[in-house]
């Protein structure tokens, strides 16, 4: 059995999109000749907690944990927050707008703490494991961004000691959807796409979770990256109750930032509640997951509070229990220019739900493809309200006969299972390329 260091900053009982992908990879590693080894800090930052992760832990793995210094609570005094209160992570708001010390914080992110606000956790975790890894050798180094300080870190390892090395990109680095956003002076824009270029032409093996980043990253580090998508774990959906048909729920697993808020759709469904008294009795949203303020505002001015219902957070099997229940589950993507190469990894577990998926993005995006290819429901553009409308109207009008359903297609390509096969198939051309 192989050994593969995994640098990840999100692992349990942290929660969120960030811990699933490696969790799962490291659950099923094992069956293709690989023993997963964790470095992850002690006392994350993490936005919420869910100790039912724990279970997927393979039994027996080892997991160091090291603590880290991060600048939140410096920034809390700053910013006025109370103590223990959480930084959302792209750009979620979920009070009031923010004022000018909320502006000078998200300067003083992009400018001073480059790639992030874990950059001093670079420092000594290599001086650790510089002198770990010779007493407890490791055949290859994983590192998982963002943060992309965990890509320094492995980066560093690389050079002293010459271990193989797979850099997986859940996101892009400058090309994330909120890269303008951090207010970068010229010369922090040049040190964050200097660091981005070193990672991506010295690791042995770059990795991607769609097709659009593959080719940007691609293009940035003049090689080649390849796909991995993020996926479902089977065993996430066994015994998941079903569907009853008494309501018309949609329903939004995970957070909705301001770049995500659906403006076409609650317009489009204010609409039908004024022309047809059935979706006032019957239609229920729900929003599963934290809700940025310009979300609610919207569904206020629309009149859609009355059948809004805001859940700020429950555990994933939970979650995942109450969207099976669903007539439909909502895929709103963020707006903005790469929103086609967008495909989330809520996308996936979506497809396992077996439930109807209404998506908004681009049509020709990476998203529609895969609902049209599994036949898993509909895609509306951000402004198309009357391809909305008629989505919606087609769903109701089978909820009211109790035929909401969607045709199975094969999905085992998106097995968490077969991807992590996948991985350590990277893992061995990588270890054996260098070994």
């Amino acid at each position: 059995m192989k050994k593969v260091l995994i640098i990840t900053y999100y692992w349990p009982p942290g929660a969120g999109a960030g811990v699933q992908r490696w969790l799962k990879f490291a659950k099923y590693l094992r069956e293709f000749g690989w023993e997963p080894v964790i470095y992850t800090p002690a006392n994350p930052e993490s936005p919420e907690q869910d100790p039912s992760l724990l279970k997927d832990l393979p039994t027996g793995v080892q997991v160091i944990r090291r603590r880290i210094r991060e600048p939140y609570r410096l920034f809390r005094w700053f910013t006025g927050q109370p103590a223990g209160s959480k930084f959302q992570p792209g750009f979620l708001n979920e009070s009031d707008s923010p004022g000018i010390k909320h502006r000078l914080a998200t300067w003083l992110r992009g400018n001073l703490f480059i790639p992030d606000a874990r950059k001093w956790w670079v420092t000594p975790s290599v001086r650790f494991l510089s002198g770990w890894l010779p007493h407890h050798p490791v055949h290859a180094l994983v590192s998982t961004g963002p943060p992309h300080s965990m890509h320094l870190i492995a980066l560093h390892l690389k050079k002293k000691l010459g271990l193989p090395w797979l850099a997986d990109f859940r996101d892009p680095w400058t090309q994330i959807d909120f890269y303008h956003k951090l207010m970068l002076s010229p010369a922090a824009d040049r040190r964050h796409h200097v660091l981005e270029k070193r990672v991506l032409q010295s690791a042995d093996q770059v990795v991607a979770v769609t097709r659009q980043n593959a080719e940007s990253l691609a293009r940035i580090a003049g090689r080649e990256v390849v796909v991995v998508t993020n996926g479902f774990d089977p065993d996430d959906y066994e015994g998941l109750p079903g569907y009853d048909h008494k309501l018309f729920t949609i329903t939004h697993l995970g957070s909705m930032n301001a770049d995500r808020n659906p403006l076409a759709l609650w317009k489009v469904l204010q609409e039908l509640l004024e022309e047809d008294p059935r979706w006032k009795e019957f239609l229920r949203i729900r929003l599963i997951g934290k809700t940025d303020v310009s979300v609610q505002e919207a569904i206020r001015r629309n009149r859609l509070a009355g059948q809004t219902e805001t859940i700020r957070y429950l555990p994933h099997d939970r979650a995942l229990a109450e969207a099976s229940r669903s007539a439909l589950l909502l895929l709103p993507l963020n707006r903005v220019p790469h929103a086609g190469g967008i495909a989330t990894g809520k996308l996936y577990e979506y497809l396992a739900l077996d439930r109807p998926i209404l998506c908004i993005g681009p049509p020709d995006g990476e998203a529609a493809r895969i609902i049209e290819d599994t036949g898993a429901g509909s895609t509306a553009d951000f402004e198309g309200e009357d391809r909305l409308g008629k989505v919606l109207k087609g769903h109701f009008e089978a909820f009211l006969q109790k035929q909401l359903v969607r045709p199975r297609a094969d999905i085992t390509a998106y097995s968490r299972r077969e991807l992590a096969g996948r991985m350590a198939g990277l893992l061995d051309r990588v270890s054996n390329k260098t070994g």
